[in-house]
């Protein structure tokens, strides 16, 4: 289990890899969900971040969970513990960006990618919601 991959609706194809080291649970729950389709908005105040709130629910520990995260990750909120706010979210970030409570992060776009991100990330913040394909890899 290496990653996944995101087709936009312009037929780009930005590829991800596990951080199978450090959050094995969430990588592979997140892989069964394996292919979704969701339409991301930009976020508002966390930074440079699409997301969504119906994520796929995944059912595992908290590993690898911050507020903080880094130009290329996704997290998601897994739904326990029950207290979480953000519970069911994924949030991908081509930029700085600052969650308002822990998520797992499990993966980051793969470097010769990250341009694409950042290009995706521009659109959806200029041109509004975007309906994203996650497929594996």
């Amino acid at each position: 289990m290496t990653g996944f991959l995101i087709c936009t609706a312009d037929n780009q194809h930005i590829r991800f890899r596990y951080y199978n080291d450090v959050s094995p649970k969430t990588s592979e729950a997140f892989d069964n969900t394996l292919p979704f389709t969701k339409t991301f908005f930009h976020a508002r105040l966390s930074g440079h971040e699409i997301w969504i709130d119906n994520a796929p629910p995944i059912d595992v520990i908290q590993e690898n969970a911050s507020v903080f995260t880094e130009p290329g990750e996704i997290a998601i909120g897994p739904i326990k513990p029950t207290r979480n706010k953000i519970a069911e979210f994924i949030g991908i970030f081509y930029g700085e960006g600052k969650l308002i409570d822990c998520a797992n992060i499990f993966a980051k776009v793969f470097d010769d990618d990250m341009e694409k991100l950042k290009a995706l990330g521009e659109k959806i913040w200029k041109q509004g919601g975007q309906e994203l394909i996650f497929e594996k890899l």
